[in-house]
């Protein structure tokens, strides 16, 4: 299963930065910004409200959408 670290880098991968702090520092402001469904068989990911920890995932149809700054612990 993976945990809420290796979805952060997954995330990071899939937004196409190298390191987690440049993702983090780009959406640090934003209205909306990256996440990623925490489901384990899933790596579905979306804008979303940055402090959103049960967004819709389309693809499980469940809310498990967590929004990077949760996922760091930022928010």
């Amino acid at each position: 299963m993976r945990n809420w670290k290796e979805k952060l880098e997954l995330l990071t991968n899939l937004e196409g930065f190298e390191d987690t702090m440049d993702l983090l520092e780009e959406n640090s402001v934003d209205s909306v910004v990256p996440g990623i469904c925490v489901n384990e068989d899933c790596d579905y990911s979306c804008e979303i409200e940055p402090d959103s920890n049960s967004g819709w995932c389309e693809e499980c149809n469940t809310n498990s959408v967590h929004s990077c700054l949760i996922l760091a612990g930022i928010i």
